[in-house]
Order: structure tokens, then sequence, then C-alpha cells
């Protein structure tokens, strides 16, 4: 091979190494972009749920004859509690659109203080069996306008039931309250209702009185 040819040789590697190198940088560049123009399109998105519009709260006077009278939503139904061993008294106050609702159920005392115990147990031990899928349980006093106390006890977490509260004048009377949901939608996508539900229970219990 003579000179002439062989920097011709070293002149078109040079030129084919040029063009391999730019070539590849090509590829690269258009695998990147069609990379990213694939995750773009399986990005994930916010996870929705389904709008629930809540009405301005109303309210209305409980006029069945109980041992007890309060205040409750204008949205609300009045039903009796229909479990088998429900007592005079029990009720439902049943929201029909948010398929929610407050049990409520009365027990008269007559004095009997062992019977408070046991009924005050009795509240702690239901909203404890909530305790496998509730991450929380907050309990903390209340006490409404006319003086009386409340025991509220705040569940969070998939649990059917929220809220529950009892309050008693200790010597006659004792209610007890739990606020359920029917319906399969996650506790999170609830929690406008939950927190309207908590706002209408409060008004109940601030406007709460017993009957002599």
């Amino acid at each position: 091979m003579n000179t002439n040819q062989s920097d011709l040789l070293k002149n078109i590697s040079g030129k084919w190494s040029v063009i391999t190198l730019a070539t590849c940088c090509f590829i690269f560049l258009c695998v990147s972009c069609g990379k990213k123009q694939d995750n773009s399109g399986f990005a994930p998105k916010p996870k929705g749920y389904n709008r629930i519009d809540l009405p301005v709260a109303e309210y209305q006077t409980l006029m069945e004859n109980h041992p007890f009278v309060f205040e409750y939503s204008r949205y609300a139904v009045i039903k009796p509690d229909t479990v088998k061993w429900a007592e005079p008294h029990w009720l439902y106050v049943y929201y029909p659109a948010y398929q929610a609702m407050i049990q409520l159920t009365y027990k008269p005392l007559n004095g009997d203080k062992q019977k408070l115990a046991k009924l005050i147990a009795d509240a702690h031990k239901l909203a404890a069996k909530h305790s496998v899928k509730a991450y929380s349980i907050q309990e903390f006093l209340v006490k409404t306008p006319s003086g009386k106390y409340v025991d509220m006890m705040e569940l969070e977490g998939e649990v059917p039931s929220q809220l529950q509260f009892y309050t008693t004048d200790s010597t006659t009377h004792y209610l007890r309250g739990a606020l359920y949901f029917k319906t399969a939608l996650h506790n999170d996508s609830l929690a406008p209702v939950i927190n309207y539900m908590k706002r209408d229970i409060n008004h109940m219990l601030n406007t709460l009185q017993w009957k002599k």
C-alpha cells in the first residue's frame, strides 16, 4: 500500500469515527426523548372523589314523646331503632342523602350507680371494638352551654363509626350516640360529610334537655 492510499484510509477512518459517534449520539437522544414521552403518558394522576354538596345547616326540634328533647337537622328524619333488642326511646337520626345516621340509645338510671358505671364501661368497649381498623381513638370531655358533660370519642381510619359519645345527669338519664355511614366510599372522601355531621351532633348536644 502506497502513502496516498494509507492517507486516504486514515482520512476515511477518521470521518467514519465522527459519523459513527454522531449517529450514536442522535440515537441516544431519540431514545431518551422517546422514553420521556412514554413516561409522560403513564404519569400517575391525582386520586379524585365524587363531589358532595352540603347544604347550609338548619335545625328543627324533636317532637316525639321521649325523656329528652334536642334540635336536629332539617335534612334528617327520626326513625325508631330496628334491632331486636331495641328499647323504648332508641332512635336513628337518619340522613337519606348521605346514607348516614346517628344512633341514639337511651337508658333510665333510677339512681342506680352500678348501672351507670356498667353503661359507661360498655360505651368504651363499643368504641374499642373499632380499634382494629382505627389508627387513632381520641377521647375528650366537653361541657355544653347548659352545663352537661359529654364524653366524646373520635375514631380515625377506615371505620364504620367515626364518632361516639355519651352524656348523663348521673342519676336519672343516660344517652349514648354513634355516627355511622352505610356507604362503600372511603372515609377520606367522606371527610366533608363527616365534619358536617359532627357539627350537627355538637348542635344536638348543645340543645339537649332532659325531661322531668
